[in-house]
């Protein structure tokens, strides 16, 4: 299994190889510190994997660099490697075609599970699933969740279910204390998950 590692923190990319290739079948043909570098180099190393951090230097960030490098290479398997909690940013990079997404503060055996799993064709996202969370959640919040995984805004939504934009606020903010999620991008990793809503239809 081809990886690429892009992260401008050398310490932190050189851990991660030493890492990953502490694994048979496993092996690092590359180390990037910015999107810019990866672009260049993508024809010579040949990924099958790519484990990157969202923030990058230089001109174009994780995301747009996800964008260029699945519309060069479309086999590619992008996991987004990261300590921001920029929801935006965040959506932008599923929105963009990553299939993985790992907290910098995970134990390393998470990044492994995310390169094996997306190494089989899976996603991983990782966001401990909330137990009993799924079922607590009513059909019309399942429905909201969905729509703002989407990217619809409140009164988008309201205006799609033919209801007041303060009710549609009132079921966002009970769907977010049911998944114990912090802001809207950690409910989008929880309808992934779960599968109330596929990347497909995120981009």
């Amino acid at each position: 299994m081809r990886i690429v590692l892009v992260d401008d923190h050398r310490v932190v990319a050189r851990s991660l190889k030493a890492f990953l290739e502490s694994f048979d079948g496993l092996q690092v043909v590359g180390m990037a510190a910015s999107g810019e570098e990866l672009l260049e180099k993508l024809d010579e190393w040949q990924p099958e994997i790519i484990v990157q951090d969202l923030l990058l230097p230089g001109g174009i960030d994780g995301v747009e660099t996800t964008r260029r490098v699945l519309r060069r290479q479309p086999g590619a398997r992008v996991i987004v490697l990261t300590a921001s909690t920029d929801e935006a940013r965040m959506m932008g990079a599923l929105r963009a075609g990553a299939c993985g997404y790992v907290r910098k503060d995970a134990e390393p055996e998470t990044l492994l599970a995310a390169v094996r799993a997306v190494a089989r064709g899976k996603q991983f996202y990782d966001v401990p699933p909330v137990a009993g969370a799924e079922e607590d959640l009513t059909p019309r919040e399942k429905e909201v969740l969905r729509r703002v995984a989407l990217g619809r805004s409140n009164k988008e939504i309201a205006d799609e279910l033919g209801v007041a934009d303060e009710t549609v606020k009132t079921h966002v903010t009970h769907v977010l204390s049911k998944l114990m999620a912090d802001n809207r991008a950690q409910a989008v990793v929880q309808a992934l998950k779960r599968g109330l809503v596929s990347l497909d239809e995120l981009e």
